[in-house]
This record gives C-alpha cells, structure tokens and sequence, in this order.
C-alpha cells in the first residue's frame, strides 16, 4: 500500500470536514456535533479525523474542527483536527463539554442551530435541550449525520487503499488456511480463529473486523453460528464455512469461505453449485449501469429455479464499520444504483439442517468500467 505522510493525510480529512461544513452552510447550521462512547460508537469520528472512540466532535459551519477526547495523548498521535480540548477538562462530561466549547466558539457561527446526533436517547436529548437552552438545537436522522453516512458510501483514495490492503491481507490468511488444513495443522474451529487473530496482527493489521464464524459441518447450518467458533471438527467432512475480516488503519474486508470435503451428496453438490451460479450473475449486475435491488433481485431468481430462497441480503457497504450502507437487498430502492467508489460485499448462501451450509462471499470495489474483485474467496474442495 501506498505510504501516506502526515501533510498527505491531513489534506485527505480536511476534504472530508470541508464536504460537511459547506453542507451546514447550505443548511443555515452553526455546528453540528458527534460523539463516541461505550453507550454508542459513532465512526464519524474517525471519518473527519482519524481518532476513534471516546471522544466528542464539534465542526462548525466554517469547517472549524474541535476534538474533546478521553484518550488526549493518542488523540494528538492519531487525530486531525483545529483545536484539541481534553475531556477530563469538563469532569467527562458530554452535556458539560458541548456547552462550554459552544460558548466559547460563538464567531464560529453563523446561527445559533446546533445539530445533535440522532442516536441520543430521549432522556439525553432533554438533558441537552436544558443545557442548551440558548441555542436552536435539533436531533433527526437526516440530518449531518445522514450527510455522513452517505459522504461515507462513495469511499476515496485513501480509503480505498485501505481496504485493499485488508483484502491483501485476507487473501494471504486463506492461502495459509488452505494449506495448513491439507498438512492437518488445522484441525478444529478453535485452531482457525486462532490462526486468523495471530496472522492479521502480524500483518500490521489493527484486529478482525468482527468475532470469525467458523462452523464444521454440524452446524454450517447457522446463518452466523453460536457460538461464533468451538472446540468441534474443522473442516470434517462435508459443507464448513469461515466468515471472517481484517481491519487495516480502520477499514476492515469481509470475506466467506466454504469448504467441502470429502464425497458429497446430491444435495449437497446442488447447493454449492446454486451459490456460485448466483455469485457469477449478480457480480455481473455490481456496475454502476445497474441497481442495488437489481442485483439482490437476480440472486433470488437463481435460488427460486430450485425452490429455495436465501434468508439474508445479498450484501452491505463495508468501510469503517462491518455493515454499511447501503444494504443489498430488494427491499433496498430501485432508485439506489451501485457507483463509482463503492466497496460492496457479494455473499449468496444457502443453509439447510440437513446438508449443511454455503456460503461465497468476497468485497467487491464498483469503478468506471465494471468492478474490482478486492478479495479472492472461493468454495474450496479437498
């Protein structure tokens, strides 16, 4: 991956702040504020200035920048902001920290409107009317933070290549999965997860992107399997699927693979033969000529010649989160279509009781002329 200096990636988030500040402007808002806490991550935070968690985010009409965090001497190594003012300052206290720093930054605005995040509770929201009393505050959901959410579906460059990276990486994690299943190193769920939190690390990577799933075939069944990982027979004989990411500098993959062993049944077979018919027809459809629901749409057609039906979407926006926007889905609007900058998993699956499950999952980058396959998951047959 390319090696960014600081002065790089400065610019890269000052872009980002600037989007949204000109959307206040656009909007007659003076601030609009993000917090992160145990109560609920908010990866906005890390989107406009590469520190995440325990921190609130003030951003003014004028792009000025204002981090308040828990954490202020990782904040000053990782985050781009104006100004840093310390948590602790305000005894940490959200409601205290977002008064005070609105006091004292008024030539920041040009009115009094304030948005708060959508995801306070009611209780809060009331707590920071009272507080805030002076200012014209709201709480909706389209609002900045929608702003964000979409500002976030079209990825840049630098998140781009972050997340190539985790698909990199993912890529060389199934490559020494295959081979250390074949020379018997790998011989239960246990030993896989393990093998993936050890290799990412060593990586350079932050963690995975989620708790691995990995299912023997005695419980391939299970959409995501509970426990995520056991003690039991992996990969044995029949259908065994490993769900998996990576986060790279905050950006995770997200990949499935399914691994048949052995002589299958004629189920079976069918099964592993109907996934991946599907994944061949809707990557056809990840192209910007074409709609999210078209694509969601094609997979059902494949699964209905045999009567079945999948009993999850066809994928999600990955990026900072495991699940993003937009899901893909025939639920999801005619009106959305894929576009350039969009990194969208492809996952069809089928699970039964009986045979097992399959599922084929890789991220899927939408560009001007088609798409880019990021990661390299497959069914794989020993």
């Amino acid at each position: 991956m390319k090696e960014y200096t600081r002065k790089e990636l400065e610019q890269i988030y000052r872009a980002r702040r600037e989007a949204l500040s000109n959307y206040l402007e656009e909007n007659n808002i003076g601030a609009a504020v993000f917090i992160d806490s145990e109560e609920h991550r908010d990866p906005s935070i890390a989107y406009y200035t590469g520190h995440a968690n325990d921190t609130v985010l003030i951003i003014f009409t004028d792009g000025c920048t204002i981090l308040i965090p828990w954490d202020e001497i990782l904040a000053r190594k990782n985050g781009f902001y104006d100004k840093l003012i310390p948590y602790t300052r305000y005894k940490n206290k959200e409601i205290d920290a977002v008064k005070a720093v609105l006091n004292m930054t008024a030539s920041h605005r040009k009115t009094s409107k304030i948005e708060l995040p959508p995801y306070l509770s009611y209780p809060q929201y009331l707590r920071f009317l009272d507080a805030l009393s002076n200012y014209d505050c709201s709480c909706k959901e389209d609002g900045a933070y929608k702003f964000t959410v979409n500002a976030r579906l079209i990825k840049d460059e630098y998140e781009i290549e972050c997340t190539k990276e985790a698909a990199r990486i993912g890529d060389l994690i199934i490559e020494k999965i295959e081979k250390q299943i074949k020379s018997g190193e790998i011989k239960t769920e246990t030993d896989v997860a393990l093998l993936i939190e050890r290799e990412c690390r060593l990586h350079g990577c932050d963690r995975t992107g989620f708790d691995t799933l990995a299912a023997g075939p005695s419980r391939s069944f299970a959409i995501h399997a509970f426990p995520n990982y056991t003690a039991a027979e992996w990969p044995g004989k029949g259908l065994s699927i490993l769900d998996f990411g990576v986060v790279y500098k905050g950006y995770t993959s997200d990949t499935t693979i399914t691994i048949a062993k052995g002589k299958l049944s004629e189920a079976q077979e069918k099964q592993l033969s109907l996934v991946q018919k599907a994944y061949d027809e809707c990557l056809k459809l990840y192209t910007k000529e074409h709609s999210v629901q078209e694509a969601a749409k094609k997979a059902d057609s494949v699964f209905a010649t045999a009567k079945k039906k999948m009993p999850h979407t066809l994928g999600h926006g990955i990026g900072l989160e495991i699940h993003e926007f937009p899901r893909v889905s025939t639920k999801t609007s005619p009106e959305l279509l894929f576009a350039p900058g969009m990194i969208i998993t492809l996952e069809p699956g089928l699970y039964d009781e009986e045979t097992g499950g399959c599922r084929l999952e890789n991220d899927i980058l939408i560009t001007e002329n088609g798409n880019e396959i990021l990661t390299h998951s497959r069914i794989i047959r020993l």
